[in-house]
């Protein structure tokens, strides 16, 4: 069964720009939210033994399965969340990953341009992601609701949560701004 994955930080480390309230309210009660209900579809099923990935790819797009799905994919996408930020974040990464993002998008400064359209731009709930296409192709995607790259065989390598409850407490209604912070303050560059 599933547990929450520890997180790499204290619930504090992200402020000014996440308070320790909205990870008290998005990480501990939230996310566990999903962990909880996860475990209590697959209990005595065939995925019970199964890796996150692989109930999200077995269960991607088969309506009859949709809350394991949807439990599933939001278990994933916040944890992969909370991984694509770190205290002192923000800047440009200082890696291939960088060589990679100027070839995909031209410059860095078209990659924050795009990603944050594209977080901006997502409809109500959902997700903005930076993923790998193939080697050495990045490209930005947006997903709704519980959609995530890994049910299209993409590979993620870095997310920003746009539902509201991940920002409302301290942005309000000010989307750009939590996508501003994110990008300048938060965003974790791994290789």
């Amino acid at each position: 069964m599933f547990k929450l994955p520890p997180l790499k930080y204290e619930l504090d480390a992200l402020e000014p720009y996440i308070s320790k309230k909205t990870m008290e309210f998005h990480y501990l009660k939230h996310h566990q939210g999903y962990i909880n209900k996860l475990n209590e579809l697959i209990e005595k099923t065939e995925y019970e033994n199964m890796s996150l990935t692989d109930i999200i790819r077995k269960t991607a797009g088969k309506p009859e399965l949709s809350a394991i799905f949807n439990n599933a994919a939001q278990t994933f996408n916040h944890t992969f969340f909370w991984n694509s930020m770190c205290p002192q974040g923000g800047g440009k990464p200082h890696t291939n990953l960088m060589t990679d993002i100027k070839n995909s998008f031209g410059s860095y400064d078209n990659f924050k341009q795009e990603f944050k359209q594209a977080a901006f731009s997502q409809f109500g709930s959902g997700w903005a992601w930076l993923i790998k296409k193939d080697e050495h192709t990045l490209a930005i995607m947006k997903t709704s609701n519980a959609d995530t790259p890994i049910a299209h065989d993409l590979e993620p390598i870095l997310t920003l949560d746009v539902w509201e409850h991940a920002y409302y407490l301290d942005y309000q209604n000010k989307r750009a701004d939590f996508i501003d912070a994110y990008l300048e303050h938060l965003i974790c560059w791994k290789e």
